[in-house]
Formats: C-alpha cells, sequence, structure tokens
C-alpha cells in the first residue's frame, strides 16, 4: 500500500533528505510531496522524479496545512523550530506522525500525552546537533556501562565548519548554514555547565573568551566555546551523578577571539533597531559604537575600545570583512545584529566550488575496575557542492533514515520523543556508516579527567 511522506520546507539542509526518500520511493511505494513558501525551490529539489510532487505551500495558511497533512502518512518538518507547533497540532488531530530536526520546545512537550494516547510518534532532534550527536553519544555511554564503567566525564562538541581546501580567508570560515543563528550565537539564556563538581555560569559578553583547545586526528587544532545549557544533558542522557558535562561549538583557533569584537562592541545586539539604517555605510555603522572623536579614526577608535596593540592582526580581519569602508549597508529599520549579518554575507559566502565540513567530538571519561580511562570520538563529514553540503548530510540523512523505520513499523516508540534509545540508535547509526558518516574512536587511561 502506498505511503505519502510530506516534507514541508524545501531549504538548504532538506536536498540529502528529499533525494534520499526519492532515491527509495519506487521499491518502497512511496509517494513524496515537497512543499514551500517558493513552489520553485520545491520543483528543484523533486527535479523530474515520476514519485515527487512540488506545491507552494505556506504554514500559516490553515487550510491548506490541514489538507496536506490530511493526505500524508507521515510529515517531516524542516521549518525553523518556532513554526513547527502547528504542524504538529494538525498531525495529532488528523491523527500522523511527525519527524524533525529540531530541539524538543516547551510546546511541543506539552503535547506528549496526547500524543501518546493516539498512540503516534513525534521525533524530534534527529539531524545533527541534535540529532547524531544524541545517537552517538548515547551508543558509547551504554556501551561503557554495560562494560563496567561508571561514566564521570562528559564533553561534546560540534562546528559546521569550511573544509580546509575551501578555507581562503583570515576568519578561517564561512556560513554554511543559517547566518542569523550564527550572529546570535550564546544569545538568550545563561550559558551554564558543571566542571570537577562546580557548577559553572559564563555571561554572554565572556562566552567567546572561555574556549578549550582539540586536536582532532588527521585534522589539526579547533577551539570550542560553551553552547547555552549543558546541564539539561544530565536528565536525556542519564549522567546524574557526572562531575563534568560540558558542551559547545567548534571554531578554527582565533575565531572566537575576533568574534568577540563583535560582542564587546554591541554589534550581535538584535533587541532594538538603529536609525537610518537604510543612509548607513559600513563605517557608519562601526562608527556608531564609538566615542566621537573630532580627530580620531574609527580605526583608531576601535583599536582603543577594543584595548589592541599595535602589532594585534584583529583589526586587520576587520579590514578584510569591509567593515571601515563605505559601502552603503542598505536595509530599512535594521537592528545591528541584522546589519552585521548583511556584512558578513557578503564575505562569507560559500563560492560555487567550495566545500563544507562538519565536525563533531565526544571526550567521555570513566572509571573501571579502580582505573581512569577516556574515550575520543570524532566525526568528519565534507560537503560535495553547494547543493549536497556535509551540513545537507548530516542533518537531512538521520532524519530520513527514522522517518523510513516509523513508515516500515521499526520503531515502537510513542509520544513526544528523542532518538536515544538502542532501537533507533543502532540502525540509523549502521545505515550512517554505509554512507559515509562515521566516528573514529580511541580509548586510553589517564592519571586524571582534563577539560
Amino acid at each position: 500500500m502506498q505511503k505519502n511522506i510530506l516534507v514541508i520546507g524545501a531549504g538548504r539542509s532538506a536536498t540529502t533528505l528529499i533525494d534520499y526518500f526519492l532515491q527509495h520511493a519506487e521499491a518502497l511505494d512511496w509517494r513524496i510531496t515537497v512543499g514551500d513558501i517558493s513552489e520553485e525551490l520545491a520543483q528543484k529539489k523533486i527535479g523530474s522524479h515520476p514519485r515527487g510532487s512540488a506545491i507552494k505551500f505556506d504554514v500559516f495558511n490553515a487550510a491548506q496545512r490541514r489538507e496536506e497533512v490530511s493526505k500524508a502518512d507521515i510529515v517531516v518538518s524542516m521549518l525553523p523550530a518556532s513554526m513547527h507547533i502547528e504542524v504538529a497540532k494538525d498531525c495529532l488531530e488528523l491523527g500522523k506522525h511527525l519527524t524533525t530536526a529540531s530541539y524538543i520546545s516547551k510546546e511541543m512537550k506539552a503535547l506528549n500525552k496526547e500524543v501518546e494516547a493516539k498512540d503516534l510518534l513525534f521525533l524530534n532532534e534527529i539531524g545533527l546537533d541534535p540529532g547524531i550527536d544524541h545517537l552517538s553519544a548515547m551508543k558509547l555511554l551504554d556501551e561503557i556501562r554495560a562494560d563496567g564503567g561508571k561514566v564521570e566525564h562528559f564533553e561534546s562538541f560540534t562546528g559546521g565548519l569550511v573544509a580546509p581546501e575551501s578555507d581562503d580567508n583570515p576568519w578561517h570560515y564561512k556560513f554554511t548554514w543559517n547566518p542569523r543563528n550564527v550572529v546570535l550565537a550564546s544569545q538568550g539564556g545563561a550559558v551554564k555547565f558543571i566542571h570537577n563538581g562546580k557548577y559553572k555560569y559564563i555571561p554572554y559578553h565572556r562566552v567567546f573568551r572561555r574556549t578549550e583547545y582539540i586536536d582532532i586526528d588527521g585534522y589539526g587544532e579547533f577551539e570550542g566555546y560553551a553552547n547555552r545549557d549543558s546541564l539539561s544533558y544530565r536528565e536525556v542522557y542519564g549522567l546524574h551523578d557526572v562531575k563534568t558535562l560540558y558542551r559547545g561549538t567548534l571554531r578554527r583557533p582565533g575565531f572566537s577571539r575576533s568574534w568577540n569584537a563583535f560582542v564587546q562592541l554591541g554589534m550581535t545586539d538584535d533587541s532594538y533597531v538603529m536609525e537610518g539604517s537604510e543612509t548607513m555605510t559600513h563605517r557608519d555603522f562601526v562608527n556608531s559604537f564609538l566615542p566621537f572623536s573630532l580627530t580620531d579614526s574609527v580605526e583608531l577608535k576601535v583599536r582603543a575600545g577594543l584595548l589592541l596593540e599595535q602589532d594585534d592582526r584583529l583589526l586587520e580581519k576587520l579590514r578584510w570583512l569591509g567593515l571601515f569602508d563605505n559601502t552603503p549597508v542598505g536595509l530599512k529599520d535594521a537592528t545591528p545584529a541584522q546589519i552585521l549579518q548583511h556584512i558578513l554575507e557578503k564575505k562569507w559566502a560559500m563560492k560555487p566550488n567550495d566545500r563544507d565540513m562538519i565536525v563533531m567530538w565526544h571526550k567521555i571519561g570513566f572509571v573501571k575496575d579502580g582505573q581512569k580511562f577516556v574515550t575520543e570520538s570524532s566525526m568528519v563529514v565534507k560537503g560535495d557542492d553547494q547543493d549536497h553540503t556535509a551540513m545537507a548530510k548530516t542533518v537531512g540523512l538521520p532524519l530520513a533514515i527514522a522517518t523510513r523505520m516509523i513508515l516500515e513499523g521499526k520503531i515502537k516508540e510513542r509520544g513526544v520523543s528523542l532518538p536515544i534509545s538502542k532501537d533507533i540508535y543502532e540502525p540509523v547509526l549502521d545505515e550512517l556508516a554505509k554512507n559515509g558518516i562515521s566516528f573514529n574512536e580511541k580509548t586510553y587511561a589517564v592519571e586524571e579527567f582534563t577539560t
């Protein structure tokens, strides 16, 4: 009997997901409908495949949304996290399974009992991070516990980066996913974790100066800064007694210190509109955050405001971005964060032949038979081209595989759920490995656990 899959959202992360569905459509008797506010974009992702259909889809059109959901056996939402809830309510009312790559919101979690009662599964956090991080971490944790180990230390970092062969700028970074999320990183909540049994809190203005250096075999050194709330993972991963729990984001060394300049100047603020932004130049924008002076240049005021030494290369990085140019901003009623994003996108855009790279790293310290051990596990995935990026692969493939498993009745869980059980993580990781997404692991004895 034919199964109908509705994919809502055809953005950059949906490419590999849609490809997977189309590749299996004939053999598994699937019909795939891709809906996006841009029908042209949806059609591009479907191509001429006989099992695919593209439609113009407006998630705020309740009548259309309900009609399309009613025709599906399962709905895959690739929308921004804040837009999932209305789709979820329709799925609940109409009796449809739902999968997303987004964190479970409070609104989504509140539906759990009703979803269970209707014998449905709303599987969330089954993309990259969250997603592959859950799958791989739970596999390691379960194996260590099954072998008699007691976990005391857990670190996990993920980064969306530019591949070394495409790294051609002094920031060693390009936008490989939603630029707005990059600009607003670590805002909106307390950054907190636990280190050697002590609770630690980092205010936003210090996040990018508290970094950890991490070496990945074959790929060199990276730096990591803390994500918002590592402590929430104690319950998810069963780490209630762990002494260190720290999750973060990876960048190349030097990025965080340089990014901190934007934070200190106030350029990442998204809480107010800058008057006259449409008539500003890049140089005016920078000068807006600096003291008035009849004699000092903008460059001199930046150097003084950031306490930069004469030989500090940060000013050159800012100059490379065009921040001191008289180029018009051209955005009306824009926030500082929106203007900064607009400027950065001109320089950090991926070129047609560029490749992106995803790096994930776990470090788990455990005690077994009185001896301390550390297991390090790392995953590095490179993209193929602008459409088939590493980001699209690592977000789309686990989501697609889990959706397939639900349609085939291989996942028995019900309710609003996470992919942390063995019957989910084991087959998904196995199939990811067949598609070139796998982890390298090493375990060694240590005297003490260090961060």
